[in-house]
């Protein structure tokens, strides 16, 4: 009862208070003919995420709107003339993706910040977050927000916050400014702007950002004597048509092959279920094309190109989709191995995984004596670190499951231009060496260990889907799982309590993480299975990783495959 009052109560502001009419229609007609979508709508405000504030596109205080955009504004820019209340002046880069209102959410938050006395960079046309990221810290600006749902459905956008080291926001600025906004009334909101402050931006910074990614090239001479390389590559209706055929040209490659249905930037996303490389299905068209022109690499960046997905061509000439984990372990051996070639590993270099990602790149860091640091999942995590060892240590290269890698720190988020075209330069470098980049990532398996990994997502959406997400998170943490599918648990990680439970010594051990709502359990084989909820979409996550050693390349297949029975049944031990 307490609930429904409170989404009534909500409800009634909006169709009282100072909003356009079209809105207030649309309050008036969930209340007389759908109240379940007006609860959805209203029900709570929209919260930050690992990716900032996230949510479908409509009316509500759960929607994004140009008010609830401008609620999140209000609280940022009262927030920045707090935190630099020294300086005398305070500026914010603001950049857009493809979506469906993205430019009027970015016009909208620089209208507000202008209006509060803040300058404003404000990007000429849509650009990859990423570019957002670099502007930042070349601007010198103190914050930065991106208009974005990454690789969400259509029905989705975003807003995620940057601070003046380019890294997305992460505690005590997360929590600091969701305060700043809960103390904003929507009647607060100036959306007049001052457009003095308000400076547009473009080709400027592209060239900038274009410079300093070249820099990171490790093999020049194998993209020139292998410049004619096949590449097809699709934005999927996105940011990444601005910038990344422009860099791979630049950098010597040829062939680029860009998948014409799928090259215009378009909010609905035509060709696509989903504009997420990590979905086969979003590939498919690019796959088309690649089988037609016999291509050597198959690269796709999602809707604000900060994540990219690999299709290679197999041994008997099929293309494979290549997971993250793959990808983020190519990268890894592929960025120490040429450095140590080329002279340039140092004591003080680093690299840095999520706490779900791939163990295999922890085999590799170790083979080459550079340290590895894991962080919680969001990339905003990598970046914080990167900052923390600034001018101590030297970032090398992050990577996390879910098609996000960096290499090099001239960006501080996970950038899709610039491991894209490394990511065609691994592949220069492997066929200068008489190898596919299918048969380098066979070298490594090789070399190290042969690892399988899989996600499961399980959809729960609304309010009802949220409360089961809950439930279950409880169930898996309080029972007290000693073995699943026959093979006995070493540890269980709750980074919620901050507690493992090791098992093998019979006692609790603390685990020097920030609080994040994830279960993990290690296993005596090996095997590690994470567990935890999306922090932008409704859905909740689980994480399988299996491995075992590839004495024999003729082995692979078989051993693939009973990889994959055992998550079959570590899948069905968990009743999912």
């Amino acid at each position: 009862m307490a609930i429904r009052e409170e989404v009534m109560r909500r409800a009634q502001k909006w169709l009282i208070g100072n909003f356009d009419e079209e809105t207030k229609t649309q309050v008036k007609r969930m209340l007389e003919e759908d109240e379940r979508l007006l609860e959805d709508c209203f029900y709570k405000d929209l919260e930050f995420g690992t990716g900032g504030l996230r949510g479908k596109i409509g009316v509500g205080t759960n929607r994004m709107n140009i008010y609830t955009v401008g609620r999140a504004t209000q609280g940022l820019a009262n927030y920045l003339k707090d935190s630099f209340a020294d300086r005398d002046r305070i500026s914010v880069a603001i950049a857009y993706d493809s979506r469906h209102f993205s430019r009027v959410f970015a016009q909208s938050a620089a209208n507000i910040l202008s209006a509060n006395g803040i300058y404003v960079y404000l990007f000429d046309d849509l650009r990859p977050t990423p570019e957002l990221s670099f502007a930042i810290r070349e601007l010198g600006c103190q914050a930065g927000i991106v208009i974005t749902a990454s690789h969400n459905p259509k029905e989705y956008n975003g807003y995620k916050v940057y601070w003046e080291d380019g890294a997305q926001i992460i505690s005590p600025h997360d929590k600091n400014i969701m305060e700043y906004m809960q103390k904003i009334d929507y009647e607060q909101i100036v959306f007049t702007p001052e457009n003095s402050r308000i400076q547009i931006i473009g080709e400027e910074i592209d060239r900038k950002y274009l410079d300093r990614a070249k820099q990171i090239s490790l093999s020049p001479a194998a993209i020139s004597d292998n410049s004619n390389l096949k590449i097809v590559y699709t934005p999927l209706h996105g940011t990444g048509i601005k910038l990344l055929p422009r860099m791979l040209e630049e950098l010597g490659f040829e062939n680029v092959y860009i998948v014409d249905e799928q090259a215009q930037p378009d909010g609905d996303f035509p060709t696509v279920k989903s504009p997420n490389p990590e979905n086969p299905e979003a590939m498919e068209l690019a796959l088309i094309k690649a089988r037609e022109i016999d291509a050597d690499l198959v690269l796709a960046t999602d809707p604000d190109a900060d994540r990219v997905g690999v299709a290679v061509k197999t041994l008997d000439g099929q293309f494979q989709l290549l997971n993250g984990n793959q990808v983020g372990s190519i990268l890894t051996y592929y960025v120490l191995m040429r450095r140590k070639q080329l002279g340039q590993l140092q004591d003080k270099d680093f690299v840095v995984k999520t706490i779900v990602t791939t163990d295999l790149i922890k085999e590799i860091t170790e083979d080459y004596g550079v340290e590895l640091y894991e962080t919680l999942t969001g990339f905003k995590y990598i970046g914080a670190l990167i900052r923390e060892f600034e001018g101590e240590k030297r970032f090398l290269l992050g990577a996390e499951e879910s098609y996000g890698y960096l290499v090099s720190d001239f960006v501080r988020d996970k950038d899709a231009i610039s491991s894209s075209a490394m990511i065609a330069e691994v592949t220069a470098w492997a066929r200068q060496n008489g190898m596919s980049l299918f048969e380098l990532l066979l070298d490594i398996y090789q070399r190290y260990s042969l690892y399988r990994e899989r996600l499961v997502n399980l959809v729960k959406e609304g309010k009802e889907g949220e409360e089961e997400i809950a439930s279950m998170m409880e169930r898996f943490r309080s029972e007290a799982t000693k073995t699943l599918a026959g093979v006995k648990v070493l540890r269980k990680k709750d980074y919620l309590s901050g507690k493992t439970i090791d098992y093998q010594l019979g006692k609790e051990q603390e685990l020097r993480f920030p609080e994040s709502n994830v279960i993990q359990f290690e296993l005596e084989d090996g095997s590690r299975i994470s567990i935890r909820p999306s922090g932008t979409e409704p859905k909740i996550k689980f994480y399988f990783s299996v491995k075992q050693k590839l004495p024999e390349l003729d082995e692979y297949q078989t051993m693939v495959e009973q990889l994959e029975r055992k998550i079959d049944l570590f899948q069905e031990a968990l009743g999912i």
